[in-house]
């Protein structure tokens, strides 16, 4: 079951699904896939269901209960070669039956798979539908009914999904694999819109996030050059007329779980993280409500994805509440300041404007958080020795009474004091990192010692949009201890200017 080339990345995943279907256990198996809107748990699980030979079928929004299991009965007949009017779509019970038997015998190395994606949308009008296929798993695991079978549920809305394995749900215990997919990677992202400009690349993974499905929304072609970009913005998110447009995203993303639609607190939530609001506190204050009366939904809509919290290993303080969708950040803070402009037809003038505020807000946070991710996937331990935690951290100058951002920090906590193997800063500017940014960077290693952390081996990690200057090169490479990281090498098309010796 080789993954198709057209796959792009979802390496781990491939593997995961085809360990889930070729397990040696004879009874029947049951997983459940999960992701944001567009990140492309479709279109792997069709190709993996290709691939086994399987049978994989989506559910619709909004049908009813009859028309549903009719739809099913005529896939299922469609997939044995048969005329759709043969199968009687009497229950629910005898299509899941018919479907697992059907599935278990067709693959050629392993049972095939049956695919059932979106599944709470059935749930809507069936919420029998988990207990069914507990039943069905039970009875196989007694020996008393359909053997080999291999079965994925799938759905978008997380709040839905993350239940159906909660407590004393039905199918609590019975899942073999819980696949939660996440959206590319940077370097992913550009290979899957062809952008081979690095520049370009990072801003539109900084509008958009890495989930796929953005692509085939774009009514204009991608842009080959950062440049490009002063047109294709216009076109697209800030274009009231287009699918793209971050107002009608944004929107569409918060409704598309039906636990929150309708719900004008968690819009608030979310519409006060996206304009800065970091802890619960400033949120509440922000919307005069009390602390403890937001701890559950706000609990919600981490659970479900909308809100992401990011933790500071090295102090243990609060987490730091981000939004977790990119366009809804951007809708907030840059659409919404330039509304009119964009509503009557000037959206190139509102781009103009709201360049500034996005290398501020949208791109600088963008590409720190994108160096936290190439260190977290590297394995070299010249690059982060031997840490388990990378994230950022804050350090206090105790005699300057100054408080110290530090972007990027890989650590290993131990009893209470950390062991610090990188501390890096991560720059969007259009200015090449000087040795002035290294200056700053032993001052921090120094201050994060006098807390009594061991920053004795730390590496300093200088991580550049627009390069380095020739004489930061020459000092890094002289003293041996300095990681250098241009945007070519965060992409994957180039390796860093100088790495630890």
């Amino acid at each position: 079951m080789q993954k198709p080339s057209r796959v792009l990345s979802r390496d781990a995943e491939w593997s995961a699904l085809t360990q889930f279907v070729k397990h040696a256990d004879p009874h029947l198996r049951l997983g459940v896939v999960s992701g944001r809107r567009r990140v492309g748990k479709s279109f792997l699980l069709r190709a993996f269901a290709e691939a086994t030979g399987g049978l994989y079928v989506s559910a619709v929004a909004e049908e009813g209960v009859v028309p549903a299991r009719r739809r099913l009965a005529a896939e299922i007949a469609r997939y044995a070669g048969m005329d759709p009017g043969l199968i009687v779509a009497t229950s629910w019970e005898s299509l899941l039956t018919t479907a697992i038997e059907l599935t278990s015998r067709r693959g050629a190395e392993a049972p095939g798979v049956f695919v059932i994606d979106e599944l709470p949308y059935w749930m809507a009008h069936s919420p029998e539908l988990p207990g069914l296929l507990q039943l069905l798993y039970d009875q196989s695991q007694a020996g008393q009914g359909a053997t080999g079978g291999r079965v994925i549920v799938c759905g978008s809305a997380m709040s839905v999904m993350n239940d159906l394995l909660s407590g004393t749900k039905a199918l609590r215990g019975r899942a073999a694999i819980d696949l939660c997919l996440s959206p590319f990677d940077l370097a992913t992202n550009a290979q899957h819109w062809g952008i081979e400009d690095p520049a370009a690349a990072l801003r539109v993974h900084a509008i958009l996030g890495g989930s796929p499905g953005y692509r085939n929304l774009a009514n204009v072609d991608p842009p080959r050059t950062s440049a490009e970009l002063d047109t294709w913005v216009p076109a697209t998110v800030l274009d009231p007329r287009q699918a793209l447009f971050s107002g009608s995203e944004a929107e569409y993303l918060l409704r598309e779980d039906p636990k929150f639609t309708g719900s004008a607190l968690h819009y608030a939530i979310i519409n006060a993280v996206a304009n800065g609001a970091t802890s619960p506190s400033k949120i509440g204050g922000l919307l005069e409500q009390s602390r403890g009366s937001l701890t559950r939904p706000m609990d919600a809509l981490v659970s479900a994805g909308y809100l992401r919290y990011d933790s500071d290993p090295l102090w243990e303080r609060r987490p730091v509440i981000t939004v977790a969708d990119p366009i809804v950040g951007f809708h907030n803070s840059i659409t919404v300041p330039q509304l009119d402009l964009v509503e009557t037809g000037q959206s190139a003038e509102a781009w103009r404007r709201a360049r500034p505020a996005f290398a501020a807000r949208v791109l600088g946070p963008h590409f720190e958080s994108c160096a936290r991710e190439w260190l977290r996937g590297q394995t070299a331990t010249e690059l982060r020795g031997d840490a388990s935690q990378v994230a950022s951290t804050v350090v206090n100058d105790k005699n300057g009474r100054a408080k110290h951002e530090i972007d990027v920090v890989a650590l290993d906590k131990r009893s209470g004091r950390a062991v610090i193997s990188l501390i890096g800063e991560a720059k969007a500017t259009i200015i090449p990192r000087t040795v002035a940014d290294l200056d700053r960077l032993d001052r921090l290693k120094e201050l994060l010692a006098q807390h009594g952390h061991d920053t004795a081996s730390s590496v300093l990690a200088l991580f550049s949009a627009e390069g380095f200057r020739p004489e930061l090169v020459t000092e890094a490479r002289r003293r041996g201890d300095v990681l250098l990281v241009d945007l070519p090498a965060l992409l994957g098309v180039g390796d860093p200017v100088v790495v630890p010796g």
